[in-house]
């Protein structure tokens, strides 16, 4: 389990490291140039001086070059300065974090509470009418946008109904925890009724599926109850998949909390993201957009080892082929 846990962290590095040229890259034909953007209120400062803050930041090097000296800082704790925000980007950036941890952690848990019994009560009654009307409700959850779920929650809880606030983190002044989960409620709310509809249905897949098997066959005939059945035999193997699917879920949440983030003008990671790109602040979106791929990589890995726990047939050698 060791040599496993080992090899799948150097592959993720490998993969870090990779992803991060890319990103590098891919900021780097942001349209802007950083020594003008940092100018351009100081009609004062010459050609001749742009062109020695170019040389001074490095920019007049090739990308590989600039890369290396970027990464070399990165790896002794320096990921740079935050043009924006006028401060270190890991200064911003944590904050940040903490708030979209609590928002994914509150969406992902409810969920999680309220797909999985739907998915697997409907998959132990395939073609009932609580079959049909759990499909339903998966169904349009999958196809509803996230940006005009979380427009029309704003319209009806925060402009008709005047019961939750329509954005922000907190009142001002007020403070307290009931006042944070007021603020709090409408986000949460947008990405669970986004990401529900599929989890229900991978619920509902993988428990149909393994109620197929031979080994559940065995159990009917002989003569157990239908429910201890499911619990005792089913549950186990259909949560295999779902678990995968849960922990490969983290950057598809993460990708939704970037939109919903954005209309509710909640200060987490998906708005740093929007904020630092449409204002060409390059060190902290690509810092930003680095984590975003460190979510993902962790979900691979979180998914990986949920597999080998849940299936102990499967041997390591099975998970790393």
């Amino acid at each position: 389990m060791v040599r496993y846990l080992v090899l799948r962290l150097l592959q993720s590095g490998l993969i870090l490291i990779v992803m991060s040229f890319a990103v590098y890259a891919l900021i780097g034909l942001m349209p802007g140039d950083p020594v003008d953007l940092m100018i351009s209120a100081d009609p004062r400062v010459t050609s001749e001086d742009a062109a020695s803050l170019r040389a001074l930041y490095g920019l007049d090097r090739p990308i590989f070059e600039r890369y290396a000296h970027w990464l070399a800082d990165a790896v002794g704790g320096d990921f740079g300065y935050s043009r924006l925000h006028a401060a270190p980007v890991l200064d911003v950036l944590m904050p940040a974090i903490g708030n979209t941890a609590v928002l994914m952690g509150a969406s992902l848990a409810l969920s999680v509470a309220l797909a999985l019994p739907a998915g697997f009560a409907a998959a132990a009654r395939p073609y009932s009418r609580f079959d049909y009307v759990v499909n339903i409700v998966a169904f349009a959850g999958i196809s509803v946008p996230s940006f005009w779920l979380a427009l029309l929650l704003i319209m009806v809880f925060a402009v008709i109904l005047g019961w939750l606030p329509a954005g922000g983190m907190g009142t001002v002044g007020a403070g307290g925890l009931a006042d944070q989960l007021r603020f709090l409620a409408l986000p949460v709310l947008s990405l669970t009724l986004a990401s529900v509809g599929s989890h229900i249905r991978y619920a509902r897949a993988a428990m149909i599926d393994t109620l197929r098997q031979d080994h559940i066959r065995t159990a009917r005939a002989k003569g157990l109850a239908e429910g201890r059945v499911v619990v005792a035999h089913a549950l186990r193997n259909a949560m295999i998949p779902v678990a995968t699917i849960l922990a490969l879920d983290f950057g598809t949440l993460f990708s939704g909390a970037l939109v919903t983030e954005t209309i509710f003008a909640y200060p987490g990671m998906g708005k740093l993201i929007f904020d630092a790109i449409m204002g060409n602040d390059f060190n902290l979106a690509l810092v930003a957009l680095l984590f975003a791929t460190v979510v993902t990589l962790f979900g691979n890995l979180l998914a990986d080892f949920a597999y080998v726990w849940l299936d102990p047939r499967l041997s390591l050698r099975e998970v790393e082929a």
